[in-house]
């Protein structure tokens, strides 16, 4: 055998056993128990990944990827687990790669501005603040255009404050307001041109006291909320 036959042979055994080590190596515990390295899982009976990330003892680091059973090589979820402390970017997509919704994620609940995309574009279509888990501040929709269509305000998970819609003009056409997740306070609606329609005041989601109608942004009658019952029930 020739020096270099020898040197072939040699490198193509460390090759082989290197791969071997490669491969032996995912799926590993620590000398504590911990998930360590890199992990990959599958879905049962099937090749296909459910998910694939990598652990340092115990703890979440990198990029993860999660499966749906039909994704093949499109992840359906991508964690980034490259910040500070538990807290991951996360990404949703559909099935064929398009961004859905984005935000960061601190284990279980979601934390600080999540973004949610329309549907035939790569334009947001929603913004809306979470804290420890629970929508906590300002809440904006957006038209295909770029124009408001609805803003609203969260307190710890519940709708409090101004409730405002728009039309894909900008024309206002509700004003209302929330406390506790109902409607209560005084409201008022508008046509597309802008003008009174009908104005009127909740009280804990429903109808109360006089509300007023309009035609043409001029008086045209009015109601009185609740409604009496009638006579005999």
């Amino acid at each position: 055998m020739n020096l270099k036959t020898f040197f072939s042979m040699f490198f193509g055994i460390l090759l082989t056993i290197s791969t071997a080590i490669a491969q032996e190596a995912v799926n590993q515990l620590d000398s504590e128990g911990k998930r360590h390295g890199v992990w990959k899982k599958y879905f049962p009976g099937s090749k296909q990944l459910r998910y694939e990330g990598q652990f340092e003892h115990g703890q979440e680091v990198g990029i993860f990827k999660f499966y749906c059973e039909d994704c093949k090589d499109q992840p359906m979820v991508v964690k980034d687990f490259n910040n500070e402390g538990n807290v991951a970017e996360v990404k949703y997509y559909t099935a064929k790669g398009k961004l859905v919704s984005q935000g960061l994620m601190n284990g279980k609940e979601r934390v600080g501005e999540w973004l949610y995309f329309q549907e035939k574009s790569k334009d947001v279509m929603t913004r809306e603040m979470y804290v420890e888990g629970k929508l906590h501040g300002d809440k904006i929709t957006y038209y295909l255009n770029g124009k408001v269509t609805e803003e609203m305000h969260y307190e710890n998970g519940s709708i409090e404050g101004p409730n405002n819609y728009y039309s894909p003009d900008g024309v206002l056409l509700k004003e209302l307001l929330f406390e506790n997740n109902e409607l209560h306070g005084p409201a008022t609606y508008y046509d597309a041109n802008g003008a009174i329609s009908i104005k009127g005041q909740y009280k804990r989601g429903k109808k109360d006291g006089i509300w007023k109608y309009y035609k043409g942004g001029k008086f045209d009658r009015e109601e009185t909320f609740p409604k009496p019952l009638k006579k005999g029930i």
